[in-house]
């Protein structure tokens, strides 16, 4: 299986690695078949991504998609998260073996996990604006 260099570079040196102990949106996600789980948090002001943490427990492609994740919305706005697609991290990584393509999926659905924890801390209802979050077949069909 071969990886690019971004990925294994973004695995032996992961951004954005730990937790945020006054998080406003803590989401976790997890895949039952191979075990990865990961876990973001997230630090909003106003309408921005002010920082992101992650602790991800899992094989280095979950590592290294949970960390080019955090790259690519810190500093953006929520709406701007929320249009990150899974497509988006893995060619930002310069691909993924496709065995490996469900950890970008983890990726997505965490950011989305965390910022429906956000909303609803709030007292938002979360669906509208994120959409559903469940691990349903409607999730991996985009």
């Amino acid at each position: 299986m071969l990886y690019s260099e971004k990925v294994l570079d973004h695995f032996t040196n992961p951004r954005n690695v730990g937790e945020i102990a006054d998080a406003d949106g803590v989401g976790e996600v997890g895949n039952a078949k191979c075990g990865d789980i990961m876990r973001m948090y997230l630090k909003i002001e106003g309408d921005v991504i002010t920082d992101v943490k992650f602790k991800t427990f899992g094989c280095g492609a979950a590592i290294a998609t949970s960390s080019m994740a955090t790259e690519l919305i810190k500093g953006s706005t929520i709406s701007e998260a929320l249009q990150l697609s899974n497509k988006a991290v893995v060619e930002a990584l310069d691909g993924l073996p496709t065995s490996k393509i469900h950890c970008s999926v983890l990726a997505e659905q965490a950011i989305k996990s965390a910022l429906s924890d956000y909303y609803t801390r709030q007292g938002i209802d979360p669906e509208p604006i994120v959409g559903c979050i469940a691990d349903c077949e409607a999730c991996h069909e985009h």
